[in-house]
C-alpha cells in the first residue's frame, strides 16, 4: 500500500521524489521520509504524518544529490513512529531501502542478523531486509567479477532467503548514482527518461517526468544509473525490457477547481462511463463486444457457470453483475470474496469461468484468488483499470475500464464503470444464448443513455448537500434496497463509514425485520432505495415499519412513483430507467450524500483513517 519513488539523473533528487510523493499520498500517509547521498554516508529525513510535514523538514536542510529515494507508510509491522519510518539504513551505514510489503520470516532474519552483530532501531520486517542486504553487501568483493554491480548481487542473494512480498529500492554507500529495484507481489514501475530514471509504486509519481515505463515483473531486479538500465531476475540472468507508453497525462491526476479528487471523480462520471463504452457496441447495434476476452462465441456457450472474485467496493460491483447476468442470460452466477477463495477449497463445476475485478490490478487477495483459480486449470478474465497491472498480465484475458486515474481512496468513477462493463457483459451472454436482437438492441439503447442519466442525477447535488447537512451529526445509518440495490445498499454504507466515520450497514430491506430493526431509533436514520415494480409495495412496507418506530428516513426513488405522504423524511429523486443501468443512476446519490457528509463533518476526505488505495498486503 505505501508510496515508494526513486530518481536517479542530472537534477537534484529532492524536489522530484516529494513531487512523486505527494501524488503517491493515497497509497499510505502515516508517516513520509527521503534519502540522498551526503558527504559521509545519507541524509535521511523522516516525519510522522504528511508528506507536507517532511517537505518543510527536507527544505530546512536545503538537502542537495542527485539521486535518491522516496517513501510515504501505511503501517504494517510496527506503529507510526519516525523510527518506523521509511527508508531504513542498515545498522553499520552501507545500505538505504525503502520497502512495501511484507517479509515473513523477518523475525529468523533478524536472530541471524543479531548474532553476528547488527543492531535494530524500529520494529519493522523492513529493517530485517535492509541489514540482510548490508551482510550481503560487505561479503561481496568490491569490484564485482564481469562488470557486474555489487549491490545488484547483494541483493539477489538476499531475497534467495526471504518469504513473503515485497517492492523494494536500495541504494549502497559506495555506488553513487546506482539503484537497484525488485519486486514480488507489490508492484513497482520504472520511468525511463532522457539522462534520468525513476521507479515508483504507481505510475502518477513519475508521468510528470516520462511517459516511457516499464512494468516489474514478479521475481525482477532493476538496476538504474542516470544514462542506463536494466533488467535480471531473482534466479537467471538479463532479460529484455518491455517499454510501454503511459496513456494519460499528469492533467487527468490533478485535482482542478475541485476541493477533493473524490469530488473530482465523482463529477467525472458521465465521461468515465462513455471511455468504458467506447468501440465496445456491435456495428448492428444489438449487443456487446470485446476485444481481449481471447475467448470465442462458441467457448463462451460451453461456460455454465461463473464465478466471480472481488474485495471491497469491486466485490459490490460483482454482486449487481451477478443478477444482471441472472436475470439476462440465465446463467447461475457465484460471488466471493477474493480473501476468503483460495482458503476455502470450494467445490467447482468444470466448465466454470473466472471472472476478478480490482480498480489498481495490484490487490493482493484478488490476485492471490485469480493464481489459485489458475492453479486449478480455470481460464480467469480480469476487469481492471489499470494497463500493465499484474493482474492485467497475469489474467488469460480481460476488459480495461478505460476512466483514468482514480486517485480519492474511496472509489467513485472505477465503481459505476464496473457496474457498466457488469452490464454490458450480461447482454454479451445474453445474446449468445435467448437474448433476442431486439431485447438486445434496446438493452444496448438503455446502456448509452447511462451518461446523460447520471448528468441529470449530479445537477442535485446542492440539494443533496442540504440534506448531508441535516443528518450529518448522526452517528449511525443504515442503507437499505431489494435485488440489484442491494449490492447500492452495501455500496453506500461502505462509503459512507470510509470516509465520514459514521458507523453504517447495508442490508436487503425484507431482512431489516430480521434483526437490524432492532437498531431503529429517532438516532438511527435509514436510506431506502425504491423503484417501481414489484418490490415498491414491499419496499414502502419496510419504510412504514422504520417510521412506526419513529425512525428518520431519506427515499432514494425513480421519477413517478408516490409514496405515501409523510413517510420519507427527505426525498431524492433519479430519472426512470432501464433495469440494466438502474444501480449505475441509483449510486450517484449514495456517493454524493457520503461526501458531503464527510466534508460537513470535516474528515480528510480523500485519506481517511487508516484506509489506502491499493491493498497490496494480506
Amino acid at each position: 500500500m505505501c508510496g515508494i519513488v526513486g530518481y536517479t539523473g542530472k537534477q537534484r533528487a529532492a524536489p522530484l521524489i516529494l513531487e512523486g510523493l505527494k501524488r503517491l499520498e493515497y497509497r499510505g500517509y502515516d508517516s513520509a521520509g527521503i534519502a540522498v547521498p551526503a558527504a559521509d554516508g545519507f541524509h535521511v529525513t523522516k516525519k510522522i504524518g504528511r508528506v507536507a510535514n517532511l517537505e518543510v523538514e527536507t527544505n530546512r536542510h536545503k538537502v542537495a544529490g542527485n539521486y535518491g529515494i522516496g517513501h510515504t507508510r501505511w503501517a504494517t509491522h510496527g506503529g507510526v513512529t519516525q523510527e518506523n519510518a521509511h527508508p531504513h539504513v542498515s545498522s553499520d551505514g552501507a545500505i538505504v531501502l525503502i520497502h512495501n510489503g511484507v517479509i515473513e520470516n523477518y523475525t529468523s532474519i533478524k536472530k541471524f542478523l543479531l548474532g553476528r552483530g547488527y543492531t535494530f532501531k524500529s520494529e519493522t520486517d523492513t529493517e530485517a531486509l535492509c541489514n540482510l542486504i548490508a551482510y550481503h553487501y560487505a561479503k561481496e568483493p568490491k569490484a564485482a567479477a564481469d562488470g557486474e554491480s555489487r549491490l545488484l548481487e547483494s541483493v539477489r542473494k538476499t531475497l534467495l532467503h526471504v518469504e513473503g512480498t515485497y517492492g523494494i529500492v536500495v541504494m549502497g554507500i559506495d555506488t553513487p548514482g546506482e539503484l537497484v529495484c525488485a519486486r514480488k507481489g507489490s508492484p513497482l514501475i520504472l520511468g525511463i527518461g532522457d539522462g534520468e530514471n525513476l521507479v515508483a509504486s504507481d505510475v502518477a509519481a513519475i508521468v510528470s517526468r516520462t511517459q516511457n515505463v516499464v512494468y516489474l515483473k514478479d521475481g525482477e531486479l532493476a538496476r538504474h544509473t542516470p544514462a542506463s538500465f536494466s533488467l535480471s531476475t531473482v534466479n537467471e540472468g538479463d532479460i529484455k525490457a518491455v517499454i510501454d507508453q503511459v496513456t494519460w497525462s499528469i492533467a487527468d491526476a490533478e485535482l482542478g477547481t475541485h476541493a477533493h479528487f473524490m469530488e473530482k471523480e465523482i463529477f467525472e462520471q458521465p465521461t468515465a462511463l462513455e471511455n468504458t463504452m467506447r468501440g465496445r457496441f456491435s456495428e448492428d447495434g444489438s449487443t456487446a463486444q470485446f476485444g481481449g476476452l481471447n475467448l470465442s462465441a462458441a467457448e463462451f456457450r460451453q461456460i455454465d457457470r461463473f464465478m466471480f472474485c472481488a474485495c471491497g467496493t469491486a466485490w459490490h460491483a460483482c454482486l449487481v453483475t451477478e443478477h444482471l447476468i441472472e436475470r439476462f442470460a440465465r446463467v447461475p452466477v457465484e460471488v466471493d470474496y477474493a480473501s476468503e477463495f483460495r482458503y476455502r477449497n470450494a467445490p467447482l463445476h468444470s466448465n466454470t469461468l473466472f471472472f476478478v475485478m480490482s480498480q489498481s490490478g495490484e490487490t493482493i487477495d484478488t490476485l492471490a484468488a485469480l493464481r489459485e483459480a489458475k492453479r486449478k486449470g480455470y481460464r480467469v478474465l480480469a476487469v481492471n483499470n489499470v494497463v500493465g497491472s499484474t493482474i492485467a498480465r497475469e489474467a488469460d484475458g480481460g476488459i480495461y475500464q478505460h476512466v483514468g486515474p482514480e486517485v480519492g481512496v474511496a472509489s467513485t468513477k472505477a465503481f459505476t464503470s464496473q457496474l457498466l462493463i457488469g452490464a454490458m457483459m450480461a447482454l454479451y451472454i445474453g445474446r449468445m444464448r435467448d437474448m433476442s436482437f431486439s431485447d438486445g438492441a434496446a438493452y444496448v439503447n438503455a446502456l448509452k443513455a447511462a451518461p446523460n442519466l447520471v448528468r441529470e442525477v449530479l445537477k442535485q447535488a446542492p440539494a443533496i448537500r442540504k440534506i448531508a447537512e441535516r443528518f450529518a451529526q448522526y452517528s449511525d445509518m443504515l442503507f437499505l434496497g431489494r435485488l440489484s440495490l442491494f449490492p447500492i445498499a452495501l455500496e453506500g454504507a461502505l462509503k459512507l463509514k470510509e470516509i465520514s466515520y459514521i458507523h453504517a450497514e447495508g442490508y436487503p430491506a425484507a431482512e431489516m425485520k430480521h434483526g437490524p430493526i432492532a437498531l431503529i431509533s429517532e438516532q438511527c436514520p435509514s436510506v431506502f432505495l425504491v423503484t417501481k415494480g414489484e418490490m415498491f409495495a414491499k419496499v414502502v412496507s419496510s419504510m412504514q415499519e422504520v417510521k412506526a418506530r419513529k425512525g428518520l428516513i431519506i427515499a432514494i426513488c425513480t421519477e413517478g412513483l408516490e409514496l405515501p405522504a409523510g413517510l420519507a423524511d427527505e426525498l431524492i429523486t433519479i430519472p426512470d430507467c432501464d433495469e440494466a443501468v438502474l444501480p449505475i443512476v441509483a449510486t450517484i446519490p449514495v456517493q454524493l450524500l457520503s461526501y458531503y457528509i464527510a466534508v460537513i463533518r470535516e474528515c480528510d476526505v480523500d485519506k481517511p483513517r487508516n484506509l489506502a488505495k491499493s491493498v497490496t498486503v494480506e
